[in-house]
């Protein structure tokens, strides 16, 4: 049974935001730190995935969709990815980072005191893709919740970019936010877990991220794509408008 378990999700390549997260005491006196997938798609992803590798068996990992697609990319099965910097980053990757993504797992379960059994996904415990979001309706969860052990009283998603705490079904559902790519306000966004639940912001210097980015990485589009995700200009309510018709609500009753 661990005690604290630091949740980062979301990091997409941005260094500065991960840096500014792993400082944090609570995350350095952590059990554990489990990363929610989707670590490498952004502007630093040598840097971050060397970074995450050097702190050993503290990181637990989980690969979310844009890290298959990444590998993927590599690998010749696929032409595209829809991320226009996605692309990039997979050609920067070194084939020991290409064999570390190609060995993570979809899913995984930890026990954490005062939660039970948490198990950490990317999107849904069944797909790496799937969209629900807070006010997901709750029709909507017992679908992705299908097949789930009854034990299974807590679970950890990432991928849309938005910290969030409900119940559904009587499970615990959590969502962190994102490190690198955060909607609705600036910052890094993180869950600290045991014996509950804390969403948390780490607030950095954001100008002088933008100024590193600029200098680091040689992805052609990197002045705007820093402005544009470090300064959070996408709103939770841009973000909620674009994904909520991938949750079914349109074709619930």
């Amino acid at each position: 049974m661990l005690n604290r378990v630091a949740v980062l999700s979301d990091i997409h390549g941005v260094l500065p935001a991960l840096k500014a997260v792993l400082a944090e005491p609570d995350v350095s006196t952590a059990d554990y730190i489990v990363l929610t997938g989707d670590i490498t798609a952004g502007p630093q992803p040598t840097q971050v995935l060397d970074l995450l590798t050097s702190l050993g068996d503290r990181v637990i990992w989980i690969s979310g969709n844009a890290d298959r697609e990444l590998l993927e990319y590599r690998r010749g099965q696929r032409d595209t990815i829809p991320d226009p910097i996605a692309p990039w980053a997979a050609e920067q990757l070194r084939e020991d980072h290409l064999d570390l993504l190609g060995s993570l797992p979809r899913s995984l379960s930890l026990s954490v005191n005062g939660l039970g059994k948490v198990l950490f996904c990317h999107a849904t415990p069944r797909d790496d893709e799937e969209v629900v979001l807070v006010d997901s309706r709750l029709d909507r969860w017992q679908e992705v919740f299908n097949g789930l052990d009854t034990d299974i009283r807590t679970v950890v998603c990432g991928h849309t970019h938005m910290p969030f705490v409900r119940l559904a079904h009587g499970r615990l559902v959590i969502n962190p936010g994102s490190l690198g790519m955060p909607y609705g306000r600036t910052g890094a966004h993180w869950a600290l877990l045991g014996p509950g639940v804390e969403l948390r912001t780490t607030h950095f210097d954001l100008q002088a991220a933008v100024t590193q980015l600029r200098q680091d990485s040689s992805y052609p589009d990197i002045t705007e794509w820093a402005d544009y995700f470090l300064h959070a200009r996408a709103t939770d309510a841009d973000a909620l408008a674009a994904f909520a018709p991938r949750d079914g609500r349109d074709h619930g009753p």
